[in-house]
């Protein structure tokens, strides 16, 4: 029987040592053999003139940073490859119809509170496994989520406490400072070649 897959969606604007590390320690403590990457094509929720890299660069980025560690992990395109917006839902079905009985998903404990308000949230709670991250020390209000969202209780696994954001090393980018030990070292060295967030 088939280890399952774990995926882990997200715009990766850009992808992080944070976004590894914790994805890993998620999937190890839940019983998962491998994390697989899903960069979407624009996020829902995001605006899209936010400062986002294009879907070509986060998704190369995506598997610079697998490579580093094949064994763990892979990525998806399918959403990239997918016109916009990227809806879960969407991505779920597609993977049930190239044969998955079961999507396993993880989403972080701030994105379970906006679950219902997610595309088609009914049909993405009944279709999909969720497995929720939560750092330590999370307090998570479920008393604000609907009654169908308390089984996801069951589902938390918590992750280690690392302190490094996306917008922070963009931030950083910006102004010509050090990413090293942030992000992995062939993701810095497309950053750089790419200029991507830099001020130039």
């Amino acid at each position: 029987m088939p280890t399952p897959v774990l995926h882990f969606g997200g715009s990766f604007n850009l992808i992080h040592i944070g976004h590894l590390i914790c994805a890993w320690a998620v999937a190890e403590k839940a019983g998962f053999e491998k994390v697989m990457l899903v960069p979407c094509s624009q996020a829902p929720h995001k605006s899209p003139g936010e400062a986002l890299a294009g879907a070509e660069d986060r998704l190369e980025m995506c598997r610079l940073a697998a490579a580093q560690q094949a064994d763990l992990f892979e990525v998806d395109e399918l959403e990239i490859k997918r016109p916009p917006p990227s809806y879960t839902i969407d991505t779920v079905r597609e993977l049930k119809k190239r044969g998955a009985k079961e999507v396993h998903w993880l989403i972080g404990a701030d994105m379970l509170m906006y679950l219902p308000k997610w595309h088609e949230p009914q049909a993405l709670l009944k279709e999909t496994k969720f497995v929720v991250m939560a750092r330590p020390g999370t307090t998570i209000d479920f008393s604000s989520l609907p009654e169908e969202y308390q089984k996801l209780k069951a589902a938390i696994v918590e992750a280690p406490q690392i302190d490094i954001s996306a917008t922070n090393i963009r931030e950083r980018l910006k102004s010509g400072k050090s990413i090293e030990f942030m992000v992995a070292s062939d993701v810095r060295e497309y950053l750089r070649r790419r200029r991507l967030y830099s001020a130039e």
